[in-house]
């Protein structure tokens, strides 16, 4: 019996190719579709903190106070397009509150099949799973906010959080894909090593590391077989695969 190849990881543009052109635009998106990415991601954030209000495509409200933010029916709309139909899209969802408007608008543009919305909120995960079932789920690890391997004061405690989350999140996620209630699992490039990979394959599901901005990182990471690497630079990816 022949060997069946492994499946290529995954190129992912982070909020389209936010080192190419500015994050979350369609000039971003464009900038990814051109590099070769299979997926998009892009931030979804209700115009007001309730959920109510405009959907803009924006990370934070001080990104989206510093611009004007194309809303999320634009956005759909582009994807929609001809060009876009080779490629998925993972929708990330900042906050909990406006999770079915968001699957009500992806329906409405035909997209709901090839999206993946990812989100740190459980709660979110929740009421996706019931509203839209249809719908592919991704877990975001770690829920923080900011980077805090980046700070020298808090360095030393953020690695030591990541050698405890390598321990402990496995199981707990492991748990939430065989129960249904996500497909997938985002997690930072820290986590990320052989075994936890291994737990989240074992399971069934899909790991997908973020976010990716060294070319040794990405290979290491296509060479571990994960599902998919989400990166600011598609242009880091080897050029074939």
């Amino acid at each position: 019996m022949s060997e069946v190849a492994p499946r290529a990881t995954r190129r992912i543009g982070h909020k389209g190719a936010d080192l190419i052109a500015p994050g979350n635009t369609l000039a971003s998106f464009d900038a990814g579709l051109d590099a070769g990415v299979d997926m998009i991601e892009f931030d979804v954030l209700s115009e007001h903190a309730d959920g109510t209000g405009r959907l803009l495509l924006a990370h934070d409200y001080r990104e989206a106070a510093r611009r004007d933010p194309i809303e999320l029916d634009e956005g759909l709309a582009h994807f929609a397009s001809e060009a876009y139909a080779g490629v998925d899209l993972d929708v990330d969802l900042k906050l909990p509150g406006y999770e079915e408007r968001v699957a009500a608008a992806l329906r409405a543009h035909g997209l709901a099949e090839r999206t993946l919305i990812s989100t740190m909120e459980v709660e979110s995960l929740h009421t996706l799973r019931a509203a839209a079932p249809e719908i592919r789920l991704g877990w975001s690890v770690p829920r923080v906010r900011r980077n805090y391997l980046a700070h020298p004061a808090s360095r030393p405690l953020a690695l030591a959080a990541i050698l405890w989350a390598r321990r402990a999140l496995p199981p707990r996620l492991a748990k939430a894909i065989r129960a249904g209630e996500i497909e997938a699992v985002m997690a930072h490039s820290s986590l990320v090593t052989p075994a936890f990979w291994a737990a989240i394959g074992d399971a069934g599901g899909e790991l997908y590391v973020w976010t990716v901005d060294e070319a040794e990182r990405i290979a290491e990471l296509e060479a571990m077989g994960v599902t998919g690497i989400i990166t600011n630079d598609p242009r880091l990816f080897a050029p074939s695969r």
